[in-house]
């Protein structure tokens, strides 16, 4: 879950970062010990751009983080704050290219430390997907205006990620298929990014939406994002990934079988419920192995 590159990348002070040698070196025990569960493990490598400094929400008080106690000036493509957050500080051309630098030292460290793949995080209002919508990218150079412009940045960092990657390893990328505002990142435009990523050497695209604005006309409901996928997946033949309120069995097992996407990804099901698998499982008449402490519920 978002994984910092920079310091000034945190959606939180309190967020993990992987941009030092300290840090490599805490995840490994964590990778080390997941492996000999037969677990693979990803990380998703971000940047919150202008939804950086905010508070915890384990912490109170107000939602964002002032500089001087312990926040910063966030930085995004425009100097347009999020609603509610700090105006950032547009970004100039050197330092995009010291952003998409860090973001390949730390997939070089992600790939020393032992991770299995690498996710980067390109939606849900961050920095790459502020580069990405018109919405939040005004900028008048290389890296925004047309089409080619704004996405180049996201092209970018996967050129850099891909070049660190050793070639059986898996890069996926998370993206927003749309903004849900009529002048805003379209699906169309989704589509289009999502063969410039395949040619690019992405193995997996993560289909979700949304997260620019708090004002998004957003139609929530079961499998929402679905749809977004299948239009992805039908122009590309990289594994396209759906996720979105997608929380029982059968219903995931549905969008496998319509061709929805080639996986579903599941995120705050497992919190809810962390033994879900083996309940699917279950379900579905699969056989699954369960970890060796549970052995003796299994039934």
């Amino acid at each position: 879950e978002a994984t910092a590159v920079v310091p000034e990348g945190r959606i939180t002070p309190e967020d993990s970062g992987l941009w030092n040698d300290e840090q490599e070196a805490a995840w490994k025990p964590i990778l080390a010990f997941s492996h000999t569960q037969g677990v693979p493990m990803a990380i998703q490598l971000a940047h919150a751009g202008r939804k950086a400094s905010t508070r915890s929400p384990f912490q109170e008080g107000e939602a964002v983080v002032m500089p001087g106690e312990g926040g910063w000036t966030p930085e995004a493509p425009s100097a347009q704050a999020y609603e509610g957050l700090l105006e950032p500080a547009e970004m100039s051309v050197e330092r995009i290219g010291e952003i998409i630098s860090a973001l390949g030292e730390s997939a070089t460290r992600a790939v020393r430390a032992g991770f299995d793949a690498i996710e980067i995080h390109a939606a849900h209002g961050y920095l790459l997907h502020e580069f990405l919508s018109p919405l939040s990218n005004h900028r008048t150079d290389s890296y925004g205006g047309s089409f080619e412009n704004r996405i180049r940045i996201v092209l970018e960092v996967v050129d850099r990620v891909r070049s660190v990657m050793p070639e059986s390893m898996p890069l996926f990328v998370r993206i927003s298929a749309t903004d849900w505002f009529e002048d805003g990142w379209s699906l169309e435009e989704s589509i289009a990014l999502s063969v410039a990523l395949e040619q690019h050497g992405v193995d997996l695209i993560d289909v979700s939406s949304g997260g620019l604005a708090k004002s998004q006309p957003i139609k929530l409901g079961p499998g929402y994002q679905m749809g977004f996928a299948k239009a992805i997946s039908d122009a590309v033949s990289c594994v396209v990934g759906t996720v979105g309120l997608i929380t029982e069995a059968q219903q995931a097992e549905d969008a496998l079988q319509d061709g929805v996407g080639d996986v579903v990804l599941m995120g705050r099901q497992f919190l809810r419920e962390p033994s879900y698998a083996l309940r699917a499982a279950r379900e579905l008449g699969a056989d699954l192995s369960w970890p060796g402490q549970y052995e003796r519920a299994k039934i």
